[in-house]
């Protein structure tokens, strides 16, 4: 079978990370390359296997985070679907399953909040890691002067945490915001689609979702 070692280590996926971490950046876009992957990896197997889900499913769990934004190397624009579709054939060249990689690139191509939306539990969790990795780490722009929204309000975000609460069937999302560098409006003015879409793959999933900005709770 194979494992998320062997996609870390498949040399066509690296160079498929490495251009689209090079076009976003010179696009001024915010970090998605191993940084963000692995977050996104990780979590969303966390996310499963907390849900005792089987071991198989939280494994490609993690490969479709690892996985999620390839597409970027071709457009951001779609970059959901050409990445689900740049996938399925390296899967396939690497002997898996077709069935596991139905469910991956199912995933991938709904992770997007402009077109997709929560199918099936893999694609339901990686849109909980994805929409949760809001940080100033994630910001490439090093020019405080020239930040646009996105740079302001990820950079403003000091501290992002994702917990999952199994017992009470809760996942919660708790960030500390820098008021000083942009109100906590101006996070909903950019990412109301993604809470949302969180808030219903949290549904599928049969969990509630919760968000905290500097300890109030606001869903």
């Amino acid at each position: 079978m194979v494992t998320l070692e062997d996609i870390k280590n498949n040399e066509e996926i690296e160079a498929l990370i490495q251009g689209a971490k090079k076009q976003l950046t010179e696009l001024g876009y915010t970090e998605h390359g191993h940084r963000h992957i692995s977050i996104v990896s990780k979590r969303a197997g966390d996310i499963l296997e907390k849900l005792e889900y089987p071991k198989r499913t939280v494994e490609l769990a993690k490969i479709a985070g690892y996985l999620h934004d390839i597409g970027n190397c071709i457009n951001r624009v779609d970059h959901a679907h050409s990445g689900a579709i740049l996938a399925y054939q390296i899967l396939k060249d690497m002997g898996m399953k077709v069935e596991e990689r139905t469910e991956i690139i199912m995933a991938i191509g709904n992770h997007d909040e402009n077109t997709g939306t929560a199918i099936s539990d893999i694609s339901a969790a990686i849109i909980l890691a994805d929409k949760s990795d809001v940080h100033r780490d994630r910001v490439c722009n090093k020019n405080l002067s020239t930040f646009d929204m996105h740079d302001r309000v990820n950079y403003a975000v000091t501290n992002s945490n994702l917990s999952l609460d199994a017992k009470n069937r809760k996942i919660t999302l708790e960030l500390t915001i820098d008021n000083k560098i942009c109100p906590v409006l101006n996070y909903f003015e950019i990412f109301m689609d993604r809470t949302m879409m969180s808030k219903y793959a949290a549904k599928y999933l049969n969990i509630w979702f919760e968000l905290i900005i500097n300890g109030t709770k606001l869903l």
